[in-house]
């Protein structure tokens, strides 16, 4: 199933120029957007500089996540499997998990929790992320799916615990 649908959208790399190009910019580019907004919301005010510290904080624990589970569990990427389109070199380290969807899951969602209108855009761009991760043949769905999940997670539970200990330090 997991093949199936990843063929199903990367064949139609290399079908249509412009949407390459597109998928492959999103795929090398996105996360200087990423990066440029938390910069931006660091310099705005208070409140957002606390949602580009819990952004941060999330990206640093889904990156620690990662390296955990890639010291543990290999999964190869679907180019060394079987023969497929790939439209950008990549590296040839395991493909579970997506480190470039779990980052912007992570940082969108730390954002949406507390800005929803960023965050929603943040999102879309995240969820543009992986399909691209797909669309070059570095990553099956699942892989994306799972590292959407984890960072988001991730990022919900820095968001909570940072308010609990927000409300115990201020009693």
């Amino acid at each position: 199933m997991d093949y199936k649908m990843f063929r199903t959208i990367n064949q139609l790399a290399g079908r249509y120029s412009t949407i390459d190009m597109l998928m492959i910019l999103i795929s090398k580019k996105v996360r200087y957007v990423f990066m440029f907004v938390l910069i931006f919301m660091w310099f705005r005010n208070y409140s957002q500089k606390k949602v580009t510290i819990y952004a941060v904080t999330s990206s640093a624990f889904t990156l620690f996540i990662n390296t955990l589970i890639k010291c543990f569990y290999f999964k190869p990427r679907p180019f060394i499997k079987r023969r497929v389109g790939i439209l950008i070199p990549s590296k040839m380290d395991s493909s579970f998990l997506s480190k470039h969807t779990l980052l912007t899951f992570a940082v969108s969602t730390s954002i949406f929790l507390h800005e929803r209108v960023i965050g929603s855009v943040m999102w879309g761009l995240a969820l543009l992320t992986g399909f691209s991760k797909i669309w070059v043949g570095h990553h099956y769905p699942s892989d994306i799916i799972r590292s959407a999940f984890i960072g988001s997670v991730t990022s919900i539970t820095i968001d909570k615990t940072a308010r609990f200990f927000n409300s115990f330090i201020r009693l």
